[in-house]
């Protein structure tokens, strides 16, 4: 089993905005591909020093090969949906594999 974990940074201006469509919009796009199992949406105990909040969403999926998959079939397109609050956050990813869960 993997995680392909999003950490994002939200400007506070359009935090809840940005949560919303998150909730409402963006983590149901990421499940409706039909890649990922479940979807876990964090706020990051941390103040950074850039400001904002920050948030980290693991999705988990079953394997490498459906996490490539993703990359290659709907990644580009759901960043795109992004766009609304371009300039208004910062992102990484990370790809992670589970190697021991009770």
């Amino acid at each position: 089993m993997f995680i392909y974990n999003v950490t994002t940074n939200i400007e506070e201006n359009v935090h809840d905005e940005w949560v919303e469509w998150m909730k409402n919009i963006h983590i149901p796009a990421m499940l409706q591909t039909g890649k990922f199992e479940s979807a876990t949406m964090s706020r990051v105990d941390v103040v950074e020093s850039m400001g904002g909040i920050t948030y980290s969403v693991q999705y988990k999926i079953q394997n490498k090969a459906t996490l490539e998959r993703y990359f290659e079939e709907d990644a580009e397109k759901l960043k795109k949906q992004t766009k609304l609050f371009e300039g208004k956050f910062v992102s990484f990813r990370t790809e992670m594999e589970i190697v021991h869960e009770q």
